[in-house]
């Protein structure tokens, strides 16, 4: 079962942008076989249910007023105009047509953040098994509430997001008596109102990390594209209104933010593969009704269905498997925040990495490389936490993770143990493949398993734990499982030298990535990094390369005060949540 990183109320969220990368101007890039450009003849008698491009009296290449201002600034009364146009021109991109309208709301950011409940809230079992998970991927340590991190990265990020239960977008603003409007930003959420009225986003629970990472490949692949097409007609076919002055933050957490981005990365170019390889646009619309099983299928471009991997429960009397909702709390973590939990730190100067900022950078200027060798075997894995008991507040978990290939599971592991060692971690003395780790961070025993194309981790508070927790854990012998690195050197990537974190000269990161969910999908957006990128790429690259990342400080780490979510729900809480 899937322990939500966020409990959002039916919210599709967009953050903004921290500083787009400059862009040059150029020639279209093709399109696909049956889609038709800009210029097309009117219908004589348009209406707005059966016109592609036409929405309640406004054509896509419609001008406004508002076009001409100097500023972003929408009245009240020239806010419906906007909307309506905007539909139009989402539907001109995507060929499908608004079966009803979309409510927008301007709110206050002050507003937002008081709407805890609207992204970040869960229960007390949630809250500890969702702590364990990220922990266990050493993004949020032991002292440290997952949650509280998740609050630092919505609160001052969002820019707006679409609610499926309520069929409305939100508009979050810094200046909400005088409201400046990114259209790019609105263009990207009536996407997703336009995809939750043609396919029912709500049918999207996803039980699982990996699952939900595989549906927002789609879903945010598929909005991605549209705003950046819609982006690149603003600056040659269409007007459109000023660009806005909003800026976002850098990540307080990488860890999370990489786990999260992988969607918006991989995500558009998994759209165009499915555009160019069958009938456009109807490729992805079919898609929806079989959406990817894995995040390695948008990383990888191709099918690739987890197998089945289920984490027996060996533990003894002292130790119980976390609950909620009266269901085991399982978690299917995927490749793509294995990819994550090996970069964390490489975009810090103060931090190592298994994974190195160059590794994570790759060939391509214009995306983060989430096919790494130590990941790229992955064909499944399951996490499930355990409870001391009795009043205990310790925790432990199994993690179990399989391979395509025995030297698949020999890579994964190598760099599982370069992980623990940069963590502190040291051999323990004739047990097999059992680290310790006595710092604050993450302390604890951790024991290392390897079966052909199986690896087991087993992680406890202290090595004489490892056998209740997990029994056989941690026995007499040596080590049979090596330590390795990104680049084979058999050193950790520093983060003050040139394979580790940036330097005070890089160029800023814009925008962040939020959790995106099922029946009520909310997911942060990086799509401002994700559309210039992209962009930059279709006309040949810009001198502002956005290659690298800011030095970034990590945000306070505190625990909140006791959550008021509601009640315990099996599915984690997915099913009351949103997207951005």
């Amino acid at each position: 079962m899937r322990t939500p990183p966020t409990r959002v109320a039916a919210a599709l969220a967009v953050v903004a942008a921290l500083a787009l990368v400059a862009v040059a101007a150029g020639a279209a890039p093709p399109l696909f076989a049956n889609e038709s450009p800009d210029g097309a003849d009117r219908a004589d008698d348009p209406t707005t249910a059966g016109t592609v491009g036409y929405v309640e009296g406004y054509w896509y290449d419609d001008e406004l007023p508002v076009d001409e201002q100097d500023d972003a600034v929408v009245e009240d009364d020239e806010l419906e105009a906007v909307v309506y146009r905007s539909m139009a021109r989402v539907e001109k991109i995507r060929g499908l047509t608004f079966e009803n309208d979309v409510p927008v709301e301007v709110i206050s950011r002050e507003e937002f953040q008081s709407r805890d409940s609207a992204f970040v809230g869960s229960n007390e079992s949630q809250q500890r098994a969702q702590n364990v998970t990220y922990e266990a991927l050493f993004m949020v340590d032991a002292e440290t509430n997952a949650t509280t991190e998740l609050q630092s990265i919505y609160g001052g990020s969002v820019e707006g997001y679409y609610e499926p239960s309520t069929d409305r977008i939100v508009i979050v603003s810094n200046t909400p008596d005088r409201l400046e409007l990114d259209e790019i930003v609105l263009g990207h959420e009536l996407t997703h109102a336009l995809q939750d009225q043609q396919f029912n986003l709500s049918n999207y629970e996803s039980a699982t990390i990996d699952q939900e990472a595989a549906e927002n490949g789609l879903i945010e692949g598929d909005a991605i594209s549209v705003e950046t097409e819609y982006e690149r007609r603003c600056g040659t076919d269409w007007e459109c209104l000023p660009d806005d002055d909003s800026s976002g933050e850098t990540p307080s957490n990488w860890g999370i933010y990489l786990s999260l981005y992988q969607p918006y990365t991989d995500g558009p170019a998994y759209v165009d593969h499915l555009r160019e390889s069958g009938d456009g646009w109807s490729a992805v619309n079919d898609r929806y009704a079989d959406p990817p099983a894995s995040s390695s299928t948008v990383i990888h471009r191709e099918d690739r269905d987890p197998v089945d991997v289920s984490v027996a429960d060996r533990s003894n009397e002292s130790w119980q498997p976390l609950e909620i909702g009266g269901e085991v709390a399982r978690e299917t973590v995927g490749e793509g925040a294995m990819v994550a939990m090996f970069a964390d730190g490489a975009f810090e100067p103060t931090r190592s990495s298994v994974l190195s900022r160059e590794a994570m950078l790759g060939d391509d200027p214009t995306t983060f490389d989430y096919n790494q060798s130590y990941t790229d075997g992955w064909a499944g894995d399951e996490l499930v936490a355990y409870d001391g008991g009795n009043a205990s507040e310790e925790t432990g978990y199994v993690w179990e993770t399989e391979w395509r290939s025995a030297d698949d599971a020999a890579e994964f592991s190598g760099a599982y143990v370069e992980l623990l060692e940069i963590n502190g971690a040291d051999a323990v003395e004739d047990r097999r493949n059992t680290y310790a780790i006595d710092d604050e961070g993450y302390p604890g025993a951790y024991f290392l398993e390897r079966d052909g194309e199986t690896v087991r981790i087993v992680h406890a508070p202290s090595v004489a734990a490892l056998d209740g927790l997990s029994a056989g854990a941690a026995p007499a012998g040596e080590d049979t499982i090596g330590s390795t690195d990104a680049d084979g050197s058999g050193e950790a990537e520093d983060g003050d030298g040139e394979d580790g974190g940036n330097g005070e000269d890089d160029d800023s990161l814009p925008g962040f990535a939020v959790p995106g969910t099922g029946t009520a999908v909310a997911i942060a957006l990086l799509a401002a990094r994700a559309r210039a990128r992209r962009l930059e790429a279709e006309r040949g690259g810009s001198d502002s390369s956005p290659r690298s990342a800011p030095v970034t400080a990590a945000s306070p780490r505190s625990t909140p005060s006791g959550p008021d979510a509601g009640p315990e729900e099996p599915d984690g809480g997915r099913s009351d949540r949103g997207r951005a």
